[in-house]
């Protein structure tokens, strides 16, 4: 089955977690020091670091989930409409082995904050 890793959102206890209530939690895993996390307001964007500049290590979980599920996240994170694609992302061990896969933004970064290794959501 698909390995999902997820950032914002759809972590546990977050607002978008129930997409997720069919994928078995797998535990909690860091992305090898290549992205970079940018905050939208309500969610956050994840993209690759620019080339020549570094990138940091972003915390998030990894989820096993049927293709059923994962077409339901291409819903929920708007891959048809071009806000995230679904591509493969590097993890640090025990997941660097693993074929892994992250919704990645698709839209411009300009102007956004950047917030380091992990987003958290605002009270």
């Amino acid at each position: 089955m698909p390995l999902i890793f997820v950032y914002g959102t759809l972590k546990r206890g977050d607002v978008r977690s129930s997409a997720l209530a069919e994928a078995q939690f797998v535990g909690a895993a860091r992305t090898a020091p290549r992205y970079r996390l940018y905050d939208c307001g309500e969610y956050p964007a994840l993209v690759n670091a620019p080339p020549g500049e570094g990138g940091v290590s972003i915390e998030g979980e990894v989820y096993e989930a049927t293709p059923e599920c994962v077409a339901r996240l291409d819903d929920v994170e708007g891959v048809a409409e071009q806000l995230y694609e679904r591509a493969p992302i590097a993890l640090l061990p025990p997941f660097s082995g693993c074929t892994v896969e992250a919704y990645f933004y698709r839209r411009p970064i300009a102007g956004l904050r950047e917030l380091g290794t992990r987003w958290e959501r605002r009270g």
